[in-house]
């Protein structure tokens, strides 16, 4: 079983920047992507960003160029950098982890963290 812990997220003002945390902990297979969505009421959750374990980063059209997704191997964190943040970015953003193992893909996720954009 994954555990994936958040932190960052809160109140900034448009223009402004965020940086967003998850530690994943638990048993964690070498075939995996990483990453975060993000959902507001009454919409569906949607991805922001997604890192394999083969080094391949997938982003939003929404979000190119202005966030940027890394993560640290050794700390198995990852980390979401939010710049240039606009008020349409407002959501609860949520880590997810998945992983394959020998039957199949699991997938784990966050409890979430709100981030809004206002001035």
């Amino acid at each position: 079983q994954v555990q994936l812990v958040e932190s960052g997220g809160g109140l900034v003002q448009p223009g402004g920047s965020l940086r967003l945390s998850c530690a994943a902990s638990g048993s964690i297979f070498t075939i995996y992507t990483m990453g975060w969505y993000r959902q507001v009421p009454g919409k569906q959750r949607e991805l922001v960003a997604r890192k394999t374990s083969g080094g391949i980063t997938t982003y939003a059209d929404s979000v190119k160029g202005r966030f940027t997704l890394s993560r640290d191997n050794a700390k198995n964190t990852v980390y979401l950098q939010m710049n240039n943040l606009k008020p349409e970015d407002t959501a609860d953003y949520y880590c997810h982890h998945a992983e394959y193992s020998g039957s199949g893909w699991s997938k784990f996720w966050g409890q979430g963290t709100q981030v809004t954009v206002s001035s």
